[in-house]
């Protein structure tokens, strides 16, 4: 099982410049953010706290659905499902 983590380019960045990753296993989201993190540990502590909860600047989906209006960290994570990482953008 897999899923694909799409990141823009600001956190690409933080993965070597990926904006597609390939993560193994599937699970919960949770899961899969665990094992981004050991791959790419800036990339993680930019999308966690250190209570490991996902930062409430960054929205994360699993095929097009907000986690926030999902399970959260336990939102489940198909085989093939595709993960998005977006911070949010303030400004005026």
């Amino acid at each position: 099982m897999s899923a694909e983590v799409v990141l823009p380019g600001v956190l690409a960045d933080l993965a070597g410049g990926a904006k597609h990753l390939t993560v193994d296993g599937g699970g919960t989201l949770a899961d899969v953010l665990d094992r981004l993190d050991v791959q790419h540990p800036l990339l993680g502590r930019r999308i966690r706290d250190e209570t490991g909860a996902v930062r409430r600047f960054v929205n994360v989906y699993v095929d097009g659905d907000d986690v926030r209006f999902a399970q959260g960290l336990a939102t489940p994570v198909a085989d093939g499902a595709v993960v998005q990482v977006l911070p949010s953008v303030a400004g005026g």
